[in-house]
């Protein structure tokens, strides 16, 4: 795997769509010093996070969902892949950013679009690969999206001038 300034870089300059460039910033951080080395991952929009998560965050939100047990061991056990639910959480941490990196950079962007993962997707979104005709095409579905991946279209569209189209 790849230095995290080394995915950083490919995600800002390599992927990351002309009209977003200075705008998006991808941000994943490992605490040394802490015992377990736990971290946390985020993206900015014009210096704001717009969508961030910490491993500690595991701990405190798992409570939130006292009933839902199947959702709460998926919590505290390794990711298969991030949903909704843990992203408007922020139940997910820098390890999480780095295997949908890893799944990003080895698939076509056609499949990143579709992935589980919606970290993966976040990162397909924003994708320069991703056209105007491509995201006028995701227009009429994006209301189906779960709400961070309509967050993310939106910053798109809006970049790109179609929000008004």
């Amino acid at each position: 795997m790849s230095t995290w300034s080394g995915m950083r870089d490919k995600l800002e300059n390599n992927y990351l769509a002309e009209c977003l460039r200075g705008h998006i910033q991808y941000y994943v951080t490992t605490y040394n010093k802490s015992h377990d080395r736990e971290g946390r991952a985020a993206i900015r929009f014009d210096g704001k996070e717009i969508m961030s998560g910490c491993y500690w965050n595991n701990w405190v939100k798992s409570n939130l969902f006292p009933k839902d047990e199947k959702y709460r061991k998926r919590i505290k056990s390794e990711f298969a892949f991030i949903d909704d639910t843990a992203l408007k959480l922020g139940v997910f941490d820098q390890r999480c950013f780095y295997r949908a990196f890893c799944e990003f950079d080895n698939q076509s962007i056609e499949d990143s679009l579709i992935s589980e993962d919606l970290i993966v997707r976040i990162f397909a979104v924003l994708d320069r690969r991703v056209g105007k005709r491509r995201l006028l095409a995701m227009k009429d579905k994006i209301l189906e999206e779960p709400e961070m991946i309509q967050l993310f279209y939106t910053i798109r569209a809006d970049a790109e001038k179609l929000l008004s189209v």
